[in-house]
């Protein structure tokens, strides 16, 4: 049965509060998994000027926070709502502790501020959750080579940092991670509806369900506590049914994660390139490495 891991980033202080509750119950609805990676400490929406940036799907409030309006701390005040996706069965894992500050410096950033990040991160999870973090899922698909160490180091089981094809153990300039990658190998629904700015977004999601079917594989598809699970709830229901009705199996990473023969991954080089409808350099997957 061909799996659909679906990947809920949770980005902001009002997607955890109002999103990720909305998202939890359509999951039971249709009998479904998930993994959902938690933005941990200071919501600073409101520095993300980014061109393209979700920023433009989020309300007021969050697009002040940190700019007009004090930062809210997620990971104290979105403490029960949080912990509603392990009560429903779900994975969670570190998506960032200050997920703007994150998306914004990490290309350019030294070694010490990455590690203070994912320290605190890392801290955070297991102060809310009463478990170390299992998996990392890097905002915005940004990392450099000293995130990826701290993968290994932390040891995770597994991460989601990249955009890809398939699993794979990543090697940066020549240096081998073990910490195997699982890559999104879907666009997502607001990639394609700015790739193609005449689609409704009910359209776009046919698309993403054309794509999978075209695809070999198991696939991993990434959405957002702000954008599904708020502003476009019947559109992530119609992808729901549009997946079971092909009897796909909609399940946590972890669940691809737990049947991959971890000695037979192959080893890809990654490197940073834009993803077509998305602006930046995001990590990606690259060549089998050695050539």
């Amino acid at each position: 049965m061909k799996r659909i891991a679906l990947k809920i980033d949770v980005d902001t202080y009002r997607g955890t509060l109002s999103g990720v509750p909305t998202l939890v119950e359509l999951l039971k609805k249709h009998d479904a998994s998930a993994s959902f990676f938690f933005s941990l400490g200071p919501d600073h929406s409101g520095r993300d000027v980014r061109t393209g940036s979700l920023s433009r799907y989020y309300d007021l409030s969050t697009r002040l926070y940190g700019r007009l309006l004090p930062a809210p701390n997620i990971g104290t005040r979105g403490v029960e709502t949080m912990r509603l996706a392990t009560m429903a069965g779900c994975e969670v894992g570190i998506h960032a502790w200050d997920r703007s500050a994150w998306e914004r410096r990490i290309l350019g950033t030294e070694n010490p501020w990455v590690e203070a990040e994912l320290a605190k991160a890392y801290t955070r999870f297991a102060e809310v959750f009463s478990v170390t973090s299992q998996a990392h899922a890097a905002a915005g698909w940004r990392m450099n080579r000293h995130a990826l160490r701290l993968t290994q180091r932390l040891g995770f089981t597994y991460a989601s940092d990249c955009r890809g094809s398939h699993p794979f153990i990543p090697v940066i300039d020549g240096e081998i991670v073990a910490c195997p990658q699982l890559p999104t190998t879907l666009p997502t629904l607001d990639e394609i509806l700015t790739l193609e700015p005449g689609f409704s977004p009910i359209q776009a999601a046919d698309r993403i369900l054309q794509l999978s079917d075209a695809i070999a594989g198991d696939h991993v598809f990434t959405l957002r506590a702000e954008l599904e699970g708020m502003r476009f709830v019947d559109v992530i229901e119609h992808l729901l049914n549009g997946w079971k009705n092909r009897n796909y199996a909609l399940v946590a990473l972890r669940e691809i994660h737990a049947t991959l023969d971890l000695n037979m991954l192959p080893r890809h080089s990654v490197h940073f390139s834009e993803v077509p409808g998305r602006a930046g350099q995001r990590l990606t997957q690259g060549p089998v490495f050695p050539a």
